[in-house]
C-alpha cells in the first residue's frame, strides 16, 4: 500500500528528529528520555534515594533516566497498560491505574513510603480528531492529579505532560490549589508544532 502524504510526512520528520538520531545512538529507549533530562536539570526533579512513581511509562525511557539518577537507595514505581521491558531498579506494575487492583498492586509497592515525585508522560491514542482527542487527554491528567494528591507526601513534587487547549487553564488552576509554586514547561525535544507542555507542580500541600 503507498503512504500518504502525510505519512510520509511523519516519517521524514521523525527519522530526522535529532532527538530520535541521538536515542538511537545512545541505545535509550526513547526520545522522551531527553524532556525529562532537561526538565530535571532546570527544576531538580531527580535525587539519590527518592521515591517516585511513572505513570504511562512503557516504552520506559523516562523510569530508564530516573533510575539512574535516584540510585540504588531510591525507589521507583512504573505503571501502563501496555507491557514495559524489565529495567534494573524499577518495580513495573501492568495495569489500568483507575482499577483497584492495580491501584492496590502500586500502594503495596510504595510500602509504608508515600512519593517524593509523580512524573506521567500520559497520552490518549490521537484519533486526529481535537474535538475528541482534548478531552480523553484533560481526562488522563485529571487521573494523574487525583493519584498524585493520594500518594504524594507533603511538599513532594508532580510532572506531567498537558495538551494545550479546552480545559488546560482550568487544569493548572487544580494544579495550583495543591502545590505551592507552578511552573509550565515546553522542553526542546517538544517537536515545537506539537501543543503539548509539561507543567511542574512544587511543594505539594498535602
Amino acid at each position: 500500500m503507498a503512504k500518504s502524504k502525510s505519512s510520509k510526512g511523519w516519517l521524514k520528520e521523525h527519522f530526522d528528529d535529532p532527538y530520535v538520531k541521538r536515542s538511537q545512538e545512545e541505545g535509550v529507549r526513547s526520545r522522551a528520555v531527553y524532556k525529562l533530562e532537561e526538565l530535571d536539570q532546570k527544576d531538580k526533579l531527580l535525587k539519590p534515594g527518592i521515591t517516585m512513581v511513572d505513570l504511562g511509562a512503557a516504552p520506559g525511557g523516562w523510569s530508564e533516566y530516573a533510575a539512574k539518577k535516584v540510585g540504588p537507595k531510591g525507589k521507583i514505581i512504573a505503571t501502563d497498560i501496555l507491557h514495559m521491558d524489565y529495567l534494573d531498579g524499577v518495580e513495573f506494575i501492568q495495569g489500568d491505574f483507575r482499577e483497584d487492583e492495580v491501584l492496590d498492586a502500586i500502594l503495596t509497592a510504595m510500602g509504608n513510603d508515600k512519593a517524593d515525585l509523580v512524573i506521567s508522560d500520559m497520552a490518549p491514542n490521537i484519533s486526529g480528531v481535537g474535538a475528541i482527542d482534548q478531552p480523553a487527554s484533560m481526562y488522563l491528567v485529571d487521573l494523574a492529579l487525583d493519584l498524585a494528591r493520594q500518594i504524594l507526601k507533603p511538599g513532594g513534587n508532580f510532572l506531567v505532560k498537558v495538551f494545550q487547549g479546552e480545559g488546560f487553564d482550568q487544569y493548572k488552576q487544580e494544579v495550583n490549589q495543591s502545590f505551592k509554586v507552578v511552573k509550565v514547561r515546553k522542553p526542546k525535544a517538544s517537536r515545537p508544532r506539537s501543543r503539548e507542555v509539561y507543567i511542574f507542580g512544587q511543594g505539594y500541600k498535602g
